[in-house]
C-alpha cells in the first residue's frame, strides 16, 4: 500500500489516475492549528516555558530589584516563543503538503513534507474506522487495518493514531467537519464491501463465479 511519490501527480493527491469507475468523493488536509496543538502539543510547550519564566522570577525577586527580576525571566519567554514558532512551522508544512483523498473504493493519504509517501487503503482492507471528535468540529479518523500489512509509525507520523505503534493505525489527522467525513467513509466502505465482483473461472464452459469484494 505505501508508495514513494517522486513523480508529478496526474491527479492531485494520487500517484496515478484513478481506474475506471473510481470516483473522488472528497479531498482535504489537516487544520494546521489543530495539528500543532494535538500532534505537537503546542499549548503544553508554551505552558512549560511560561512556568520556567515564573519559576525564575520567584527565585530571584528577593535578590534583586523588581525590574531586574522581570528581565531575568524574559529569556525563557523568548526561547519559548522561538520553539513555539518552530512547532507551528512544522505543523503548517505538514498540513500544506498533505492531501487526504476519499473515493468510492479507498482512502488515499499523500503525506510528508520532506519525504513524500502515498498510502492507499482499500476499504476491503480496513477493519474499522475510529473517530476522535473535538469540540471545535475537527477530529481524527484512525483506520484499523486487516491482513499482514505493516506501516511505519515514524514514517507516517503525525498522520497516525497517537501511541498506537504496533500495529500502527494510519489516520486522517485534525480534519475539519470530521463527523461528516467519517459518515461519508462509512457509507462508501459499506457500498464497496457489499458490491459483488464477477470473475470468470478457467475453462470455456465454466460458469461465471460471483464473489463479494
Amino acid at each position: 500500500m505505501p508508495h514513494d511519490d517522486f513523480q508529478v501527480e496526474p491527479v492531485k493527491g494520487l500517484p496515478e489516475t484513478p481506474p475506471e469507475g473510481e470516483v473522488i468523493l472528497w479531498q482535504g488536509k489537516p487544520d494546521w492549528w489543530a495539528l500543532s496543538k494535538e500532534s505537537l502539543n503546542l499549548l503544553w510547550v508554551a505552558g512549560y516555558f511560561v512556568f520556567l519564566a515564573a519559576w525564575r522570577f520567584v527565585a530571584v525577586v528577593d535578590l534583586m530589584p523588581l525590574g531586574q527580576a522581570i528581565w531575568a525571566s524574559v529569556p525563557f519567554l523568548i526561547l519559548g516563543a522561538i520553539v513555539c514558532v518552530l512547532l507551528m512551522g512544522i505543523a503548517w508544512a505538514q498540513a500544506h503538503y498533505t492531501v487526504y483523498t476519499i473515493t468510492n473504493r479507498r482512502v488515499a493519504m499523500r503525506i510528508g513534507a520532506a519525504l513524500t509517501v502515498t498510502l492507499n487503503l482499500p476499504y476491503t482492507q480496513i477493519g474499522a474506522a475510529n473517530l476522535d471528535l473535538r469540540k471545535s468540529g475537527t477530529g481524527t479518523i484512525a483506520f484499523d487495518l486487516m491482513g499482514d500489512t505493516r506501516i511505519s509509525y515514524l514514517v507516517c507520523w503525525p498522520h497516525v493514531r497517537p501511541w498506537r505503534i504496533s500495529p500502527t493505525q494510519p489516520a486522517l489527522r485534525c480534519i475539519p467537519e470530521a463527523e461528516t467525513i467519517a459518515a461519508m467513509i462509512s457509507e462508501a466502505a459499506e457500498a464497496r464491501v457489499s458490491t459483488p465482483r464477477v470473475e470468470r473461472t478457467t475453462g470455456a464452459a465454466a460458469p461465471a463465479a460471483v464473489a463479494a469484494e
